[in-house]
């Protein structure tokens, strides 16, 4: 049976290669390829939809068109990918490139000419297939670090133009220019109790010691338990190069040589991306950091990845039956690891008992529920959550407690607080905040509604104070021929920055901002400059209306 299900799964793996082309794509980066993020690796909130490819720490490297196509969709923006360019090709599928410095060429003047129309940098562009042509190897922008980029790298995607699902970049033949000889590390492995069930005496997920065989592979200890039980793996893998923990490709289980569970990061779509915090025991991960891949599902979601047998990974420990459990976890280039388990039934007193449960309502995924209590409420639809659980709720110093951030939540639930003891005037200046955080609030009359998908505590927040501009040199007065930039650091302490613009000489000027510094930059173009005297006015606005205006004035010769 164990062979059967093996080379099914493995025939299934030739048949997902041998439907990309393997010779179409050429490397964006004319360095060697080296990952510091692999495709399906978990992020927060998301598994990795691409590669992440090293650029030596530095910016400003050529990114080229991998084949030829036309430039489809442009996005700039100061979170997520950033600076990005998205090439649409013949062959169906579609590359992204995303946290670039610039883009070049007839696509940065595309750009900057947006820029300008619209009078704003965070832009979105979706060129027809006749304007911004591309051909295989052309330069198209410099390598970067914008948006929520941790560090310069070139974000590298590729995806099916009809479909959007983003699909390994491994099929389409990077793995020539990878060398990975090494199997995964197991870093750890869990047991955990369902319903009732005894695990070693604990009715709590347990760590499980392994020991290491001559044959290579892991030995846990002995399971003893009395009911449902299903276990969860800490692991990451290493090629020989890079140095980087990455996900690991393909994780398979066995009971007694059945498959029970699989998952292997083929191809997925952006709407199942949120699934990451169902598919890790995301309590542990909020707690500790560590993210344990759970090898089951107690309520069935719909990740595409994932293949279940009927009790979907979960593995019922019977009377007078023994089994054994095998763990196989795999990279692109087959190396693996495994890991037996031996599992006895066996009924043991409790020595840890599950945690105590203080709430008195219980919430079950597929149902509606609508708490309220004094001039608070909250609403969650059903499918908010992954899994059944005991939520703790209450309404105490003007705020409202919904749990806290050990439960994962899929979709917005709404939040609404009934508050009239604000003036008409300040009403506007209002809004629901988490932890005094920001969340868009929309308002009726005396009542403040906002959606969220992270519990916790919320409560109203009064901001009044207008953001704050420091311009980084000044230069009010003076001469400043040779000075090609000019930069202002942006910010605003409750309810945070919507908008900024600026303006020279009363024309609206593009100033590119970078979240994580909070500075925006102008770079002088001559053609906007006006011989000997010029104005400049910064004005930044923040989410609930605040304003803050910086004016300077400052001479210029034209240069020649």
């Amino acid at each position: 049976m164990r062979f059967s299900v093996l080379t099914l799964l493995f025939c299934q793996f030739i048949f997902a290669q041998a439907q990309y082309p393997k010779d179409y794509f050429a490397p964006p980066l004319d360095i060697p390829m080296q990952l510091s993020g692999n495709f399906g690796e978990l992020r927060p909130n998301h598994f990795h939809a691409g590669f992440d490819l090293k650029t030596s720490q530095r910016e400003g490297l050529n990114v080229y068109a991998v084949a030829d196509g036309y430039v489809s969709r442009i996005k700039i923006s100061t979170f997520g990918n950033g600076k990005c360019i998205y090439i649409t090709h013949p062959n169906g599928f579609t590359s992204v490139y995303g946290h670039l410095q610039t883009t070049i060429g007839a696509i940065q003047d595309y750009v900057l000419q947006t820029h300008y129309k619209e009078k704003a940098f965070e832009i979105e562009m979706f060129p027809k297939p006749g304007e911004l042509p591309v051909t295989k190897g052309q330069l198209i922008a410099l390598s970067g670090n914008t948006g929520s980029s941790e560090g310069p790298h070139l974000h590298f995607e590729i995806r099916d133009t009809k479909s959007e699902f983003v699909i390994n970049p491994m099929f389409f033949g990077f793995d020539k220019n990878i060398k990975d000889t090494k199997k995964p590390t197991i870093l750890s492995l869990y047991v955990y109790p369902m319903d009732n069930t005894t695990v070693n005496q604990s009715k709590q997920p347990l760590l499980l010691n392994l020991s290491l065989q001559k044959d290579g592979t892991y030995l846990a200890s002995k399971v003893k338990a009395n009911g449902k039980i299903g276990f969860g793996i800490n692991t990451v893998d290493f090629d020989d190069v890079s140095g980087n923990k990455n996900g690991v490709f393909n994780v398979s289980t066995f009971v007694n040589g059945s498959q029970n569970y699989n998952y292997q990061f083929n191809t997925y779509s952006f709407d199942e991306m949120r699934y990451v915090n169902a598919f890790i025991d995301y309590a542990k991960y909020k707690k500790s950091g560590q993210r344990i891949q759970k090898l089951f599902m107690k309520i069935p979601f719909a990740l595409s990845i994932i293949k279940t047998d009927s009790l979907r990974g979960i593995i019922p420990v019977e009377s007078n039956l023994a089994s054994t459990y095998r763990i196989e976890v795999s990279d692109y280039f087959g190396n693996l690891s495994a890991i037996t388990v031996p599992i006895e039934y066996d009924v043991e007193t409790p020595v840890i008992n599950a945690e105590p449960v203080a709430s008195k309502y219980f919430i079950k995924t597929n149902k509606d529920y609508n708490f309220e209590k004094d001039n608070m409420s909250v609403f969650f639809s059903a499918g908010t959550f992954y899994d059944d659980f005991n939520l703790n709720f209450d309404v105490k110093n003007n705020r409202i407690y919904i749990h806290d951030d050990v439960v994962p939540v899929h979709s917005n639930f709404t939040i609404t607080i009934k508050d009239s003891t604000y003036s008409e005037a300040l009403r506007d200046k209002v809004f629901i905040g988490r932890s005094g955080s920001y969340i868009a609030t929309t308002r009726k009359n005396d009542v403040f509604t906002a959606k969220s998908k992270t519990l916790g505590q919320f409560g109203l927040v009064l901001d009044t104070i207008a953001p704050i501009i420091k311009i980084a040199k000044p230069i009010q007065d003076k001469w400043i021929s040779d000075i090609k930039t000019i930069q202002f650091t942006i910010s605003d302490s409750l309810s945070g920055i919507k908008s900024y613009n600026g303006y020279l000489n009363g024309n609206w000027v593009l100033f590119e901002y970078d979240n994580k510094t909070k500075k925006i930059t102008h770079k002088f173009d001559d053609t906007l400059l006006a011989e000997g005297a010029n104005d400049l006015k910064i004005e930044v606005i923040d989410n609930v209306g605040n304003s803050a205006i910086f004016e300077t004035h400052f001479f210029r010769s034209q240069q020649k």
